[in-house]
């Protein structure tokens, strides 16, 4: 009888190490305080998107109705366009790599670097550089970042990171 409690003993470690060493990802995700950054002084809501921090969100647009991506402050102000730095951003690029925002309308874009390396966001359109309000400098994350866009022309612009600039990049489209 004193045996059967000795040969359990290395089963329940096979069974544990086995567990442990798993592939399956966890069935929990860890989510960031919010930043302490203060919101840029342009008149922009800083108000986070509402889309879960990862979501690939397609191209959404900064119209009033609120979906993965953007958001519209509750008293119906500046919309709140969120780019991600997924794990790996680096070699991947940022989430998403299309954006599209209201011409002559300043909105935010809510930055969530997700990633343990550095990062930020910076724009730029065919007359140059955008001035964003906000702290700009890169920084490593896991971390958020609200910078203020001014009102922006019609036209093409790109958002790209100034550490990775071949690979993490996107187009906003200003209607």
């Amino acid at each position: 009888m004193r045996r059967l409690p000795a040969l359990c003993l290395p089963l329940l470690v096979t069974l544990a190490l086995a567990a442990c060493s798993a592939s399956a990802p966890p069935g929990w995700t860890y989510a960031p305080a919010p930043s302490s950054s203060p919101a840029g002084s342009a008149g922009a809501s800083g108000a986070p998107s509402g889309a879960p921090s990862g979501a690939p969100s397609g191209a959404p647009s900064v119209a009033p109705s609120a979906s993965a991506g953007q958001s519209a402050s509750a008293s119906g102000g500046a919309a709140t366009l969120t780019i991600t730095a997924p794990v790996g951003a680096a070699s991947s690029g940022f989430v998403p790599t299309t954006l599209d925002a209201t011409a002559n309308t300043p909105f935010t874009i809510h930055f969530d670097s997700q990633d343990p390396q550095p990062h930020n966001v910076q724009l730029k359109g065919s007359a140059g550089e955008v001035a964003l309000g906000g702290d700009t400098k890169f920084f490593t994350g896991p971390g958020t970042r609200d910078y203020a866009v001014p009102a922006l022309a019609a036209g093409t612009y790109t958002y790209y990171c100034v550490v990775h600039p071949t690979v993490m990049t996107g187009t906003l489209t200003v209607r």
